[in-house]
């Protein structure tokens, strides 16, 4: 069924993307996998690389063109592209914040809205969108972060309301910590406010543990390409601890579910 799919994969350098194109690629699907810098990036057997920045409408506009002129149709996109940001909110700068949600929102509404003219005029497509159990489990000091995958959950639902009627649905993937630049590299805001030193080392140091701990981006790979061909579901979370996660915040009380959290990053 998925021989003749045409896939595009954002954010392929690395990652859960990099394992996601490679598992649509293995599926038989002509795989498009986007990069901002076409010059450095790792060739990727079985998929084509596309110089594309989420965060430059002209880019986007280009590589989705690119992959028409090419393909002659998409029927899956995977905004996959994302970038990180540990802080205390207090520490965050306007800038970081805009930083954020330029890539990590604003990108995956650019190329939702590059595609969503061709998956109409063919009546049909999948858009899965990558979020985060902090899409509905906030962490600490990742707060800005929380809220960009909050406003990707928000935007995913009220889209796939208004796209349905084109035979286009959109599904979300909510991962838990995975072993990845993304979890592993993300950048701590500029300015460092003393008194949440002490906090702010502690959940450092947990999550540095959990992605030291966190199985690899196959997983989460896999779930992409389930959400992508299998029955529809606005949610899927990978295996493991997203799964936990997810079921504690749907059925436990509000008031454990927050100290379990506070306990498991090291907050009193």
């Amino acid at each position: 069924m998925s021989a003749s799919r045409v896939v595009i994969v954002t954010g392929v350098s690395s990652g859960i993307g990099r394992a996601t194109a490679e598992k649509f690629a293995k599926q038989g699907c002509q795989v498009f996998g986007t990069v901002r810098n076409l010059s450095k990036a790792t060739p990727l057997s079985g998929v084509q690389l596309v110089e594309m920045d989420v965060c430059d409408d002209d880019s986007v506009k280009r590589g989705i063109q690119f992959v028409m002129n090419s393909a002659k149709r998409i029927d899956v996109l995977v905004n996959n592209a994302g970038v990180g940001m540990f802080g205390a909110a207090e520490e965050t700068s306007m800038d970081e914040a805009k930083w954020m949600f330029e890539t990590n929102v604003f990108g995956i509404l650019r190329t939702s809205q590059a595609v969503l003219p061709h998956m109409r005029a063919q009546r049909g497509g999948r858009i899965i969108n990558v979020s985060s159990v902090l899409g509905f489990l906030p962490a600490p000091y990742m707060g800005l972060y929380s809220a960009a995958k909050h406003a990707v959950e928000g935007m995913s639902e009220t889209l796939d309301h208004e796209v349905r009627q084109f035979g286009i649905r959109v599904s979300l993937v909510e991962p838990a910590f995975t072993k990845s630049n993304l979890d592993a590299n993300s950048p701590h805001a500029n300015h460092k406010i003393p008194v949440y030193d002490a906090d702010r080392k502690s959940v450092s140091n947990a999550v540095a543990k959990n992605v030291g701990t966190a199985p690899e981006p196959d997983g989460v790979a896999n779930t992409i390409v389930c959400a992508a061909f299998g029955c529809w579901r606005m949610r899927h979370t990978p295996k493991g601890q997203a799964t936990l996660l997810s079921k504690l915040r749907r059925f436990m009380p509000a008031r454990p579910v927050d100290q379990s959290l506070r306990k498991s990053f090291g907050l009193k």
